[in-house]
């Protein structure tokens, strides 16, 4: 019997990419949950297989909305779950404080609540994020699974509860819930409201002379450690199929450490425009930053044998290009 698997949020980068791996690498039929008025453009490659009626399902629905959600789990009766979802953006958390806050902790008891209900045996994975760590002393570097969290940013504070109510349902009603702790990873496809993507975006712009050539910036002297977005749907598959292990909590990240200054200088030197200048914009500066995101991903490569395979620049130069195209194709582009 073909196996279902479900990812809420199927059309950001993250779920979208996954849409990609899993249609090459399973047979399994793939329920997507999305908002109405989420854009299509990560998945469009697909839209021809969706409306004939393929192996692609997708169900409309709001983390917010108790009903929506029971609907789509009671229709995909999934076997794998990847929830995806959320409101990921660390800076809107800071004028949207309440909103990141129900739609984390509280959409994720509402899912959940829903597959105890509809699809008890499912496989889930719950993602959390490397953000509920926070300000993590030096010392304490690289971060593993016991490191205290310090979360730095409303969404980081959704992000524990999104954790912690993924381990409860595992505990609580022997539900096989796995939480990752995801660290810095993008690729083609990133929102233009993270560091590396809007660089990226404003040197497109720069090199189709849609911008003047200065590339605006907020924090450039905290550490990250980036990983491929298609390393990290990997891992994601990896963990639901390789010896799941109800309540088990993971670090996931890249190998290649550097500052997000190092970061820019990469793109910058990818670009084709020389001379390109650098500016603080207050407005890109966070209240407070986790200015520290360098994990220990012992216990994940062990337990899975999953080893990142992209490198770092490979990575830079995917993104630079997706912008490229997106900027090509769209004469109306705004800044950002």
């Amino acid at each position: 019997m073909t196996k279902r698997a479900l990812i809420t949020g199927i059309t950001g980068m993250v779920g979208s990419h996954l849409l990609d791996y899993l249609l090459k690498h399973t047979d399994w039929e793939i329920h997507g949950m999305l908002r109405w008025r989420s854009p299509l453009d990560n998945i469009s490659g697909h839209l021809d297989d969706i409306n004939a009626g393929g192996s692609i399902k997708l169900h409309y629905a709001d983390l917010r909305d108790t009903m929506a959600i029971q609907n789509c789990v009671q229709a995909a009766r999934p076997d794998y779950v990847f929830h995806l979802a959320a409101q990921s953006y660390p800076q809107t958390s800071f004028t949207a404080p309440l909103d990141t806050l129900d739609t984390n902790i509280q959409g994720t008891e509402r899912l959940l609540g829903a597959l105890r209900r509809f699809s008890p045996e499912a496989i889930i994975h719950v993602c959390a994020s490397s953000e509920v760590f926070g300000r993590v002393p030096r010392e304490k570097l690289p971060i593993n699974e016991e490191c205290t969290f310090h979360p730095a940013s409303p969404y980081a504070i959704s992000k524990v509860g999104t954790d912690l109510v993924g381990r409860y349902y595992a505990e609580a009603y022997n539900m096989c819930v796995m939480t990752t702790r995801m660290f810095t990873h993008t690729g083609p496809r990133r929102g233009d409201v993270f560091a590396e993507s809007t660089f990226a975006k404003q040197i497109a712009m720069i090199e189709r002379n849609k911008l003047p050539p200065v590339v605006k910036v907020g924090n450039l002297d905290s550490l990250r450690t980036w990983a491929d977005v298609r390393d990290a749907v990997r891992a994601y598959h990896m963990l639901v199929t390789i010896n799941p292990t109800p309540g088990a909590y993971y670090n996931i990240g890249g190998q290649h450490t550097c500052t997000v200054r190092a970061m820019l200088d990469t793109l910058i030197g990818q670009s084709t425009c020389a001379n390109i200048r650098v500016e603080v914009d207050p407005e890109r500066l966070r209240p407070i930053d986790a200015d520290l995101q360098v994990p220990d991903t012992t216990k994940f490569r062990t337990h899975t044998g999953w080893r990142p395979e992209i490198p770092f620049e490979t990575t830079m130069r995917d993104l630079l290009e997706y912008w490229r195209e997106r900027v090509s194709r769209n004469e109306s582009f705004l800044s950002r």
